[in-house]
């Protein structure tokens, strides 16, 4: 029964056979990240040169689109790499660390999508307490600690997972280093128990997220529809909009990769549905709050048209 410290490497599943379509998903994969490194690092290049977004709100954009470049990079890269050259290895040291930086970026993006959740809560349920409840020191402290609680998260089932010993060989069957893949490989009964109760922790942990993101929505729609002018209703709709979009995206897609029926399993399927919830949601949240928000947009075609005018000078 070998130690999986003893093992030198994974075998990852490939996107395709064919030479051809393996190199379709290589600029596939090129194009979508070059997107999203391109759009969230104006989203980044935005909150920080403009002091009008200084704010509680664009802070908390600027933390989500951290751990959306963290997710992109984490599990993007190798799947192109396997896909140029036409393999399929990753190693051991490799495997675990793209395993803890990937539930580290996307435990904290949950975190942070949480916190938002509060913010547009209390902005618009109580707008007279807002600098008190969230202030920039606040809402600094909550930001620093959605990345700690990633952080040791994953660290725990980082360290609990590789210190399993592994008897159902090396192959992996998902494009990148996933939780559920590389514990089926494990035959240690008291070290999956182990795992099993990370997992109800981590189900507990999500739905009381899930429930407080329910909840704060259900709040924030009584009072929008408690506005009396329709342009006050609209401005309070288009700052929820895009946040509503992205956890619904987040969730749907991770809920379904992780709970849909052994029925409609197979590689295929599994690929597919890991491609959605790891690498479209980091790619599409950018585009999701830009399009309602006009300060943002403004900002960025302000820093874009500088670029532009400096160069050409």
């Amino acid at each position: 029964m070998p130690n999986s410290s003893s093992m030198p490497q994974f075998l990852l599943l490939a996107f395709a056979d064919r030479r051809e379509l393996q190199l379709l998903h290589f600029w596939l994969f090129l194009a979508i990240s070059l997107a999203a490194l391109l759009a969230n690092g104006l989203i980044l290049s935005a909150v920080a040169c403009y002091h009008h977004l200084h704010t509680p709100r664009y802070f908390l954009l600027l933390n989500l689109s951290l751990t959306d470049l963290g997710c992109i990079c984490t599990t993007v890269p190798k799947a192109m790499h396997n896909s140029l050259w036409d393999t399929t290895t990753i190693s051991y040291k490799g495997c675990a660390a793209q395993l803890f930086f990937f539930v580290f970026f996307m435990s904290a993006e949950f975190f942070l999508l949480t916190i938002m959740c509060y913010d547009r809560y209390v902005a618009i349920c109580k707008p007279l307490h807002y600098g008190t409840l969230l202030g920039s020191r606040a809402c600094a402290h909550m930001a620093a600690a959605a990345w700690a609680t990633g952080f040791l998260y994953s660290l725990l089932h980082t360290a609990n997972t590789f210190s399993l010993p592994l008897c159902q060989g090396n192959a992996l069957g998902q494009f990148f280093c996933e939780l559920p893949h590389i514990l089926k490989l494990s035959c240690s009964h008291s070290g999956y128990l182990r795992e099993i109760g990370l997992l109800w922790f981590t189900i507990s942990l999500g739905l009381g997220c899930f429930v407080s993101i329910v909840f704060s929505y259900v709040q924030i729609f009584r009072a929008v529809l408690r506005i009396p002018s329709q342009q006050g209703r609209h401005k309070a709709f288009s700052t929820c909009l895009p946040h509503l979009a992205v956890v619904s995206i987040v969730v749907s897609t991770a809920t379904f990769a992780n709970m849909k029926p052994s029925s409609i399993s197979s590689p295929s399927i599994d690929l597919m549905v890991s491609v959605l919830y790891s690498v479209v949601p980091p790619a599409l949240n950018p585009l999701i709050y830009s399009l309602r928000n006009q300060e943002l947009k403004d900002a960025i075609r302000t820093m874009m048209t500088g670029c532009f005018f400096f160069k050409k000078q």
